[in-house]
């Protein structure tokens, strides 16, 4: 059997190879870094690595790794266990409760991964008698978690107050009980950033909920770094925060929802991804804990990232480019062709600079773009040598703008 299918799947290969929306895997040889050895996949040696989410530079920290071995020798390396059978330590319940209090939430419950988390929200807390409300660019792993639940589903284009104010109509109308609206934070495509503000007075007018995927922007947005609801003023307003501990937070995995203490408990009660999964490992718990000391005095850190971020964007608009308009360490310079954002990205990686093309199905057809993501670990210079990166690799493409 398996023959026939084996031709039918490398026919489909083909395709996606010939429609130039193949996305290779490169290898690198040495700590996720500002600077990485690429092995294999591409040009050989040390390059400028700007497409990880290591947007504070703590994936190698000296001290988030002493923190990580030290736990090794005292937790051991993993629990082989669910959380409710034998699987919580000590640490695991420390760094809920630090989550919570970094958040101003009431509980929190760590997941192997955000995708998890979000896999976990919709179909303990909604039934068929309730609704929730989407944004059409929430993250995948959102819209998986919706698929899962039986409540009716919603959508609104991305950011469109009067779009969701519609929808939010639609459910009242319609007679649900409960009612969800659901966003990332920041989009991570485009780095726009979510209207926080406006979204809960929708809620609080509709008597909907509010949750957000705070992904992108935990550790790193707002004053203290508590992501987007702190930068919109509304950390007593959202219900439900999830987010990851694999990119601002060390860049490790694991992830969590950070919520009103009802919620929480409900889902460590029901909730399959926390039930059936494994515990998080303790070494990465304990290394978050340690990322979290360093929050509280990584305001250099934020200023840093928040000043290569601003001359990223002002160079390469200044060198005719499209970037997507904001503040935010994504930075999505616009291609549009797919096969043509793939060759520039290597033309890019031959230049010592690392970035990947998206393109469909990440983003839409015909809006195939390299997202360029800014670190605190990088210097003036290594910016600086990017957007001259990406001039040269214009100029050898053959193209007159981005």
């Amino acid at each position: 059997m398996f023959e026939t299918v084996r031709e039918e799947l490398r026919s489909t290969l083909d395709e996606i190879r010939a429609a130039g929306l193949h996305k290779p895997e490169r290898v690198i040889g040495t700590p996720q870094s500002a600077a990485v050895a690429v092995t294999s996949g591409g040009a050989a040696g040390e390059v400028l690595n700007f497409c990880a989410n290591n947007y504070l530079g703590l994936a190698d920290h000296p001290e988030v790794v002493a923190a990580a071995k030290e736990a090794l020798d005292r937790w051991g390396y993993g629990m082989a266990s669910v959380r409710f059978i034998c699987g919580t330590q000590e640490v695991h319940k420390e760094l809920e409760a630090r989550l919570s209090a970094f958040l101003g939430q009431e509980d929190t419950i760590l997941y192997s991964s955000c995708f998890d988390a979000n896999g976990g929200v919709f179909e303990t807390l909604l039934g068929a008698e309730d609704a929730v409300i989407s944004d059409a660019l929430n993250h995948a792993s959102i819209i998986d978690g919706i698929r899962l639940s039986k409540a009716k589903r919603f959508r609104y284009a991305n950011r469109d107050l009067a779009e969701l104010e519609a929808r939010l109509k639609e459910a009242t109308e319609g007679g649900a009980r409960r009612k969800l609206i659901v966003t990332d934070g920041v989009f991570s495509m485009d780095g726009y950033v979510a209207p926080l503000a406006e979204i809960c007075d929708l809620a609080d007018r509709y008597d909907a909920m509010v949750m957000v995927d705070d992904s992108h922007a935990v550790g790193f947005v707002g004053p203290g770094g508590r992501g987007t609801p702190e930068l919109h003023g509304v950390m007593d307003r959202v219900d439900i925060i999830t987010g990851t501990l694999g990119k601002a937070l060390g860049g490790a995995s694991g992830g969590y929802v950070a919520a009103r203490a009802e919620i929480v408990e409900l889902l460590r009660q029901r909730s399959r991804p926390y039930l059936f999964s494994n515990s998080l490992a303790p070494v990465i718990a304990a290394a978050s804990l340690k990322v979290l000391d360093l929050l509280e005095s990584a305001g250099d850190l934020r200023e840093h990232l928040a000043a290569n971020t601003a001359l990223f964007r002002t160079k390469m608009t200044e060198a005719g480019f499209e970037v997507l308009p904001g503040d935010h360490a994504i930075a999505p310079v616009m291609i549009g062709d797919a096969a043509e954002a793939a060759r520039m990205a290597e033309l890019l990686l031959e230049r010592g600079v690392y970035v990947i093309g998206f393109s469909y199905p990440v983003v839409p057809m015909g809006a195939a773009r390299i997202r360029v993501q800014l670190s605190a670990a990088h210097s003036t210079a290594d910016v600086e040598r990017a957007v001259a990166a990406f001039i040269d690799a214009r100029a050898a493409l053959g193209t007159t703008g981005a």
